[in-house]
């Protein structure tokens, strides 16, 4: 169908719900909008789906909501009835519709007899991935588009590990997705009703208690929490999100009593009037917090993004001013803590591992080899880390003690299997604990491993391509990176580029071996200084993502580095 034929059966259809009829009329003549939100369907990934709130098959709404569920409920048809019967949890953050799109889900999933276990109230993304395996349920439903801005949401399926759906079950559940031909035609049940009989439970505190008993376990060293931890002072933020809560008791329990909350920031907002974006990754999300870490002279400022799976940090600095670490120095100064903790108690394993992706620094495996700890890379997306933990558990090659991803993700403990950032506040709090003990900051810290270890310097670039073209243009670049292969950038030879969709590195004398990774469109270039460049399209967005990573004997050589690799990329790319 065209996308007008699209618009036409929205337009006619007699029971559209208020809101979307009048944005409908309201596009009437906006052929571009209109084109834009009925062109396709919204892209159902290995992540789920996300995008802009709005009438149309190319926007997130009840019925792209009701379509999606009924492909994981007739995929869910085909498995035995024990399996089935486990159900599927089911959570959602503070954005605009979350609660709506959660229980139209479980109306969907009722419709055909499977049971869901709802959240009383919005709650993180890590807490879900812990729910489905506390609660032993096949599946489970995140409503979120994580820092994604006010005008986004999103649908994430996880599997019966607690990580994101496989991709076996997930291209399974995509092929019954697009069966669904009439959005309008989705049977869901009365939520009243499903409730009565049992079929809908709404959970809540009991599992908040479970999954907080899991989190007071990730402190390592209660002695030195319970000694610096009622006077370090910290400042909170969960960015209008679903972090407050249980970022709030988390941090108690462990011995944390003395950090704030930035007022402004802790109650639930879907418009997150504070900030244009809610994300961590982002200074500006940073303003209140910094303003008032000054006002109370805080060691640490932490924030979390309104799913509360991703940690951004900011440390005092000698001037006392607050400077902002990249999710690639957070991970190396937990890691670094996290081994100096185990080896100085006697617990950490010969067997050690930590993971990470492809993207992210080599920062942590310097330090991650100094302790004679395997790091593992995967691709990006944190199932491939959930999938290492699952491996680890059946064939016991190795005890998983780090996982994380440069984009502010990080898993301490896995008794979740998606990035936490309750679980890596309470860590960095620590962190933060065991440097004041020694008269020093985070910022001091990070020196001292800079010092160790070499100065490192990375950044992360992102293209957006919106539209009907968008995602057109962004193969266009792919192509043009992979067949027009660039032999140097900023002066320095490629020595080996590595192509994970081929599964093949190729070194600059021809020769090739093979990678041992699941085939993905990533390209990474490593240089010969030791500098690496990765090109990937983004899993869940319109965007093609470059990172850059570069290592030098002081912090303005690194950064002086890496700005001339990004201009060399920018002009490639233009060119």
């Amino acid at each position: 169908m065209s996308w007008e034929d699209n618009y036409q059966t929205w337009k006619n259809y007699p029971d559209l719900s208020s809101d979307l009829k009048t944005e409908l009329d309201n596009l009437a003549n906006n052929q571009e909008e209109l084109e834009d939100a009925f062109y396709a369907p919204l892209e159902f990934g290995t992540a789920g789906m996300r995008g802009v709130i709005g009438v149309g098959i190319n926007r997130m709404n009840i019925y792209t909501v009701r379509q999606a569920t009924e492909g994981l409920a007739t995929f869910m048809d085909t498995l035995d009835d024990e399996v089935k019967n486990r159900g599927v949890a089911i959570s959602y953050d503070s954005r605009h519709h979350s609660q709506e799109f959660a229980f139209d889900a479980a109306r969907v999933l009722g419709a055909h007899g499977i049971p869901t276990f709802v959240f009383e109230s919005l709650r993180p993304t890590p807490e879900l991935s812990f729910t489905v395996r506390h609660l032993h349920t096949y599946a489970g439903i995140m409503i979120t588009a994580s820092h994604n801005p006010k005008q986004y949401n999103g649908y994430k399926i996880y599997g019966e590990d607690g990580a994101q759906m496989p991709p076996k079950e997930s291209d399974l559940i995509t092929k019954y997705i697009r069966q669904v031909k009439d959005l309008f035609d989705v049977t869901v049940a009365d939520k009243d009703s499903l409730i009565e009989d049992g079929t809908m439970k709404i959970i809540g505190d009991e599992v908040d208690q479970a999954y907080l008993a899991e989190v007071n376990k990730v402190t390592i060293n209660r002695e030195l929490v319970a000694e610096e931890g009622k006077s370090m002072k910290l400042i909170f933020t969960p960015l209008h999100g679903t972090g407050a809560m249980l970022g709030e008791k988390a941090l108690k329990q462990a011995g944390f009593e003395n950090f704030t909350m930035v007022p402004e920031q802790a109650m639930p907002d879907p418009d997150f009037s504070t900030v244009k974006k809610p994300n961590p990754e982002d200074p500006a999300a940073f303003d209140l917090a910094i303003k008032l870490g000054k006002e109370q002279g805080a060691d640490l400022l932490v924030g979390v993004d309104p799913d509360a799976d991703r940690l951004g940090a900011a440390v005092r600095q000698p001037n006392g001013e607050y400077k902002l670490l990249t999710g690639n120095q957070i991970a190396a100064l937990l890691l670094n803590y996290i081994l100096t903790a185990h080896k100085n108690a006697g617990t950490l394993p010969e067997n050690a591992a930590a993971v990470k992706s492809i993207v992210s620094s080599e920062f942590a495996t310097k330090v991650a080899n100094n302790f004679n700890v395997k790091m593992i890379n995967v691709l990006t997306g944190f199932k491939f880390i959930a999938e290492q933990i699952k491996n680890f558990n059946q064939d016991h090659s190795h005890t998983f003690m780090f996982g994380f991803e440069e984009s502010y993700g990080y898993l301490i403990r896995p008794f979740v299997r998606d990035k936490d950032a309750i679980q890596s506040t309470v860590m960095l709090a620590e962190v933060a604990a065991f440097y004041k003990k020694q008269g020093m900051t985070l910022y001091d810290g990070l020196q001292e491993l800079f010092e160790k270890y070499g100065y490192f310097a990375e950044k992360t670039l992102s293209l957006t391509f919106d539209g009907v073209n968008g995602a057109q243009e962004i193969s266009d670049l792919m192509t043009k990176f992979r067949e027009e292969a660039p032999e140097q950038f900023a002066g320095f030879k490629v020595s080996a580029l590595e192509d994970f969709e081929k599964s093949t590195k190729t070194l600059i004398d021809g020769k090739t071996e093979k990678i041992n990774l699941p085939k993905s469109n990533v390209l990474k270039y490593i240089l010969e200084d030791g500098t690496w460049i990765a090109v990937r399209p983004s899993g869940t967005e319109p965007k093609i993502k470059f990172y850059i990573g570069t290592q030098a004997d002081t912090q303005d050589e690194a950064i002086e580095k890496r700005d001339q690799f990004e201009a060399t990329v920018m002009a490639f790319v233009k060119g």
